[in-house]
């Protein structure tokens, strides 16, 4: 990715100042901790790294959880997680910023306080499912989400389904609703654009969308595998965030981030004996050998011989 210039060097300052490096683009992620390192701030920071920009990790929670299952959660007081944003936002300049999950209806409140301060700043807020949450939790976390996250976001990543229960949850028609019926809905509530996954296609595919309330604007059609994979939706938006830090061109940023996510998938692995991770470094891994078994059974594991990410190869 390419980095956001720092500001021109003063002529008058010493040599080793005006030698220093260009910094890349800091990225500022909201999210939990998750110990499996699937999802969370794990994926946002491992992303965002392997995009060349540089994350700025906010705190909000800790997930009990592993490679197949959230059990329970423990959320961070709203105060702390004011305080871990504003100190580093006090000391440096974000170019996009990323809202994961944020534990509770307080943390929602708190966060939002925090994005109102920076309006110009390229939002992405992706919402994962949190079926696990009791439903009184649940409730009350989406409604304010819905309220006062929505209002600032650039782009709302998520699920078909999931969006779906969000955005238009009377929906009654036999027919589910089409990417553009949802960014319709969220446009009511501020939201410019949604990234709508897992759309189901027949003939084994799934389809990804970016789109407006004037319609679709850009996507991708992955090929779907019995295999379950964890964190996909966090590096997804990751991805998304961190090339919104050096583009204003959202659909470009999308067919970007969806290229990487492919080949992240593609080159999943299971550390567990739960579901496939993203390897968000498979650009950095050496080549299968000639004839090398995939050890999960899926299509090409390896990564591409170059070292920066390969053109989409659609298989996922």
């Amino acid at each position: 990715m390419t980095s956001i210039s720092a500001a021109p060097q003063d002529p008058g300052l010493p040599d080793a100042q005006a030698q220093e490096p260009t910094s890349p683009a800091c990225v500022l992620t909201f999210n939990v901790n998750d110990p499996s390192g699937a999802s969370g701030i794990s994926a946002d920071i491992t992303t965002v790294a392997s995009m060349g920009a540089h994350a700025l990790p906010v705190i909000t929670g800790v997930l009990v959880r592993d490679t197949a299952e959230v059990l329970d959660s423990y959320d961070i007081d709203a105060d702390a997680v004011v305080e871990q944003a504003r100190t580093i936002l006090e000391d440096a300049p974000i170019s996009a910023w990323k809202v994961g999950f944020l534990g509770n209806a307080e943390n929602v409140s708190a966060v939002a306080e925090i994005l109102a301060d920076y309006s110009e700043v390229p939002l992405v807020a992706y919402l994962g499912n949190v079926s696990w949450m009791d439903e009184e939790r649940q409730v009350s976390y989406l409604d304010a989400y819905k309220e006062l996250i929505l209002p600032s976001a650039t782009v709302l990543v998520g699920n078909h389904q999931t969006l779906t229960d969000l955005l238009l949850p009377d929906w009654e028609s036999e027919r589910a609703p089409s990417a553009r019926e949802l960014a319709v809905a969220a446009n009511a509530l501020g939201t410019q654009f949604v990234l709508v996954t897992g759309i189901q296609l027949p003939d084994q595919f799934i389809d990804n969308v970016l789109a407006s309330p004037q319609g679709a604007l850009a996507g991708e059609r992955f090929e779907r595998f019995e295999t379950t994979f964890v964190g996909a939706g966090d590096t997804l938006s990751a991805a998304l965030t961190a090339i919104l830090a050096t583009t204003e061109a959202v659909d470009q940023a999308v067919s970007e981030a969806l290229s990487f996510l492919d080949q992240s998938l593609d080159a999943g692995f299971r550390p567990g004996m739960g579901g496939v991770v993203p390897d968000r470094f498979f650009w950095a891994l050496p080549p299968d050998e000639p004839g090398e078994d995939d050890p999960d059974g899926g299509e090409g594991h390896g990564a591409d011989e170059s070292t920066t990410p390969p053109n989409p190869r659609h298989v996922h």
